[in-house]
């Protein structure tokens, strides 16, 4: 019998896979938005389906603001930086697709300089988000899951604004994996 890839223990202390599972999943959460983004045509990132929605560019920016807030010196202070504007955020000022990749790149470049260096035993550290103390894990999948959503409302409206011209983010439909 094959031994599967969860099967194996590679001495890895449990924390360890923990942590180096969750850096991968924002790491899947990014290539996703990536790939997700590179579909939009320029005048799709002000797009809001209804006036209650957001737009893409709305939740660039929205990710960027957060990204950089919680993220900017993780272990040491609050992660709602005082200098964050976040209703600003949601307000959809004219930025060029350009300048939208170029925020949602640097959001992601503060999570992945903030959480590559972690270890194991920073995961049961203490750090505050709003004034609220929280562990280090306990904040990072609770971005993650934050993330998650709003990427998430970023691949639905790429695909419904892109209409057929969508390349699937996973398999197509109708087509059984290999």
């Amino acid at each position: 019998m094959a031994t599967s890839k969860l099967d194996r223990n590679d001495g890895r202390e449990p924390s360890e896979l923990l942590l180096q599972e969750v850096v991968a999943a924002f790491r899947s959460q990014k290539r996703t938005g990536d790939t997700a983004l590179q579909q939009l045509r320029e005048d799709d990132w002000h797009v809001r389906v209804d006036p209650e929605s957001n737009s893409v560019a709305v939740l660039v920016r929205h990710l960027d603001g957060n990204m950089r807030s919680r993220w900017t010196d993780f272990l040491t202070s609050d992660g709602e930086k005082s200098s964050r504007d976040r209703d600003a955020e949601f307000e959809d000022a004219e930025a060029t697709p350009e300048q939208l990749r170029a925020s949602w790149e640097r959001g992601w470049e503060a999570v992945f300089a903030a959480i590559e260096p972690l270890t194991a035993n920073d995961l049961v550290r203490t750090v505050t988000v709003g004034g609220e103390p929280c562990t280090v894990a306990q904040a990072l999948l609770r971005q993650l899951t934050h993330y998650a959503q709003h990427v998430g409302q970023i691949v639905l409206l790429a695909k419904h604004l892109t209409g057929p011209s969508w390349h699937t983010l996973t398999v197509p439909r109708r087509r059984g994996a290999p």
